[in-house]
């Protein structure tokens, strides 16, 4: 027996000894890139001693994943684009709220869910992409004044499929209603110069070799796009800068996270989330994919901010989210493919 006693008490110190280990770990379900994170928990180990496991897939299996999952799943965060999917998350109770005082103090309350289940940790606006040659700035207004008849036949658009847009028009539908977003919507469709283009690469190409004139975009790609190629005659504008109204900004989105709801280890993933709104972090984790910072206390990339400062629309990007179902429906009406 003495014996016996002996490896049970043994083996109880050993797991007494593993179990802060164990703590240590966060585990991350992410649709951002790899190598778009991976400098960001190395960072973060480096600093913290705390480990980041992470698993990368498109948002849609991540979080069906998490559903069957259940109680059993490993992931302590969630981390994703657009707040769209955010929000969807949220819907299906695959996040907690959580408390943090650092969160609410980096991330401004537009940017961030009212009931604290996600935060932005990233912005990304979605903005007019002109041919400086084809079109002069003082020709371009608002969103909405694309759909006016004088770009017939001059405007390009990535396909509605994609979530980007998805957003763009239900934050219009939050700010116009549905009868005059679709109005908006049907204008575009009818000024296009080609069917809707795959990605918005693809959008600024079409512009840049004169099949269209101007299109809608994520910066980031424009970007990308002109760091390979600076020479393209493309170029970009702000749209709805003068306007008094709460429709008054660019439409801008987010990259975020949220603590999932059965997380093993939910003060850890909380620190982790909070350390990627700090200072310290914030341009580790906007530059490298060419985003603006969430916290308004950081500077953008200096490449980004070269390409000028503007006023955000401050509506809540929730709206992106909870009004989706309404834009696709409402794009596909309007015969936006």
């Amino acid at each position: 027996m003495k014996p016996m006693l002996s490896r049970l008490l043994a083996a109880l110190a050993l797991a007494a000894v593993a179990l802060p280990a164990l703590a240590q770990e966060v585990v991350v379900y992410s649709a951002r890139n790899e190598q778009l994170i991976k400098p960001l928990f190395d960072a973060y180990t480096r600093e913290t001693g705390v480990a980041v496991k992470f698993i990368t897939d498109k948002e849609g299996p991540l979080m069906a994943r998490l559903k069957a999952e259940g109680k059993n799943t490993p992931a302590d965060v969630l981390l994703t684009v657009d707040a769209g999917n955010l929000w969807q998350a949220a819907e299906e109770d695959l996040l907690r709220p959580i408390k943090s005082p650092v969160l609410e103090a980096n991330v401004p309350r537009h940017l961030r869910d009212p009931d604290n289940e996600w935060f932005g940790l990233s912005v990304r606006a979605r903005t007019i992409i002109y041919n400086p040659t084809k079109v002069k700035p003082s020709e371009l207004s608002t969103y909405e004044d694309l759909a006016n008849p004088k770009w017939k036949g001059r405007l390009c658009l990535r396909t509605s499929k994609k979530v980007y847009n998805q957003s763009l028009v239900a934050m219009m539908i939050h700010e116009y209603g549905e009868e005059k977003t679709e109005a908006i919507v049907r204008g575009w469709v009818a000024n296009l110069a080609t069917a809707p283009l795959p990605d918005d690469t693809k959008a600024m190409e079409a512009v840049a070799a004169g099949q269209c004139d101007l299109t809608l975009v994520n910066t980031y790609y424009y970007g990308r796009l002109m760091e390979k190629n600076p020479k393209l005659p493309l170029a970009i504008f702000w749209p709805n800068q003068t306007l008094q109204d709460k429709s008054a900004g660019v439409h801008v989105n987010i990259s975020g996270a949220g603590v999932t709801r059965h997380a093993k280890n939910p003060a850890g993933a909380q620190k982790l989330i909070e350390w990627l709104s700090s200072e310290k972090a914030q341009n580790l984790f906007a530059d490298v994919n060419l985003e603006y910072p969430v916290n308004p206390r950081v500077s953008p990339d200096p490449r980004v901010a070269a390409w000028g400062g503007f006023k955000q629309n401050l509506v809540n990007v929730k709206e992106a989210g909870s009004l989706q179902a309404k834009a696709v429906k409402l794009m596909d009406r309007a015969g936006y493919k």
